[in-house]
């Protein structure tokens, strides 16, 4: 098994070796450099062409979003994870829109670090308990207002698949639950972006919220 090759980024030579402690143990994945800052992380990428860079936000020289956001601009399947210890909402969507596909605080543990980079490596979005949390949150806030939209109808089966990824199912997990082919949900996900023209699932949960699909418990 090809193991998985990261390159971590870190202001903080504790924090990156914290994290290579955590990890060495484990076959699956190899630590295969390591950067201080946000210059050197973007020309790290260029040279070793890891599977995954785990990044932080603050970084001298050029910040992680902004690391993220020119590493996705000149190689757009690049994987990034952010972890930090930042929770505010504006560095979470604008590390979000940067093209990082995973964020999660330095307060996580071993396990929940593992299944962000095991999550992100195959393609999917991972995003930790506790910021998804905060991004509800904002989406509620962002909804005190009437909607005043025109209905869009929705089958049965596609408020079912908005209800499961509302609540982090992946595509594999939702086609589980349902029982059906995994195309099946791919072609039902992508039917609804195209149904309510959002172009993420960010924007498919505010669209839920918004119309009631979907409440927060």
């Amino acid at each position: 098994m090809n193991k998985i090759k990261l390159l971590i980024a870190d202001d903080h030579n504790f924090i990156i070796d914290g994290i290579v402690a955590l990890l060495s143990n484990d076959a699956k994945f190899e630590v295969i450099g390591i950067s201080n800052s946000g210059k050197d992380v973007i020309d790290k990428f260029k040279l070793l062409k890891p599977d995954i860079v785990i990044m932080d936000i603050s970084m001298p020289e050029i910040s992680g979003i902004e690391a993220t956001r020119l590493i996705i601009g000149e190689h757009p399947a690049a994987k990034i994870i952010a972890l930090t210890q930042y929770d505010d909402i504006e560095y979470i969507l604008e590390f979000l829109k940067a093209g990082g596909l995973g964020y999660i605080l330095k307060t996580a543990n071993k396990n929940e670090l593992i299944e962000a980079i095991t999550t992100v490596h195959i393609g999917s979005r991972y995003i930790s308990a506790s910021v998804s949390k905060i991004l509800v949150e904002n989406l509620i806030s962002s909804n005190n207002r009437e909607d005043s939209e025109k209905e869009i109808p929705l089958t049965k089966r596609e408020v079912e698949i908005i209800k499961l990824i509302s609540d982090d199912l992946t595509n594999n997990g939702i086609a589980e639950k349902l029982n059906i082919s995994l195309r099946t949900v791919e072609t039902h996900r992508r039917n609804l972006m195209q149904k309510l023209n959002v172009k993420s699932t960010v924007a498919l949960i505010r669209w839920a919220l918004q119309h009631k699909i979907m409440t927060i418990k």
